[in-house]
């Protein structure tokens, strides 16, 4: 038995100057033996393409939602009857969900910024559907610093 690791990364420039966004897909697959060399090679390919597909579907995925423009502040951003953002966050490298919580550095940049735009810690707690801003995941505070800051449409 032969074991075949392919994986795929690609960087892409993110909104803010000097920084970029990772994606990773890799795979590990087991290949029975006396395959020949001809053989080998075709798996090989399509082991690759799996993974570099998988990755560029999800560069291509998120591009569609985030290629609107960006949007200012506006009040209301976070009245109650404004869009739930309560789906579950998945982790871009592994397309697992990501239940990690935000840090306190990230909650309380999140605090400023809502202060600085008038937003109450209610407000960004309904949109969220969460209990308390600590019981935000890492990926939902980083949505909400991204709107705040008009960085996200």
């Amino acid at each position: 038995m032969l074991k075949l690791n392919a994986s795929y990364s690609k960087k892409v420039p993110a909104d803010s100057q000097y920084s970029s966004q990772s994606y990773h897909a890799s795979v590990e697959v087991e290949l029975p033996d006396g395959l020949t060399p001809e053989q080998l090679n075709t798996k090989i390919r399509e082991t690759f393409a799996l993974v570099r597909d998988s990755v560029e579907n999800e560069l291509h995925n998120e591009a569609s939602t985030d290629s609107q423009p960006a949007q200012t502040h506006q009040p209301g951003l976070y009245d109650s009857h404004a869009q739930n953002a309560s789906k579950p966050a998945y982790n871009k490298k592994n397309g697992m969900p990501s239940d990690a919580p935000a840090s306190p550095k990230q909650v309380k940049y999140l605090l400023d910024l809502a202060r600085q735009y008038n937003v109450s810690p209610e407000q960004i707690k309904a949109k969220f559907n969460v209990p308390s801003l600590e019981s935000l995941s890492k990926t939902q505070c980083s949505r909400a610093i991204d709107e705040l800051s008009g960085k996200a449409a």
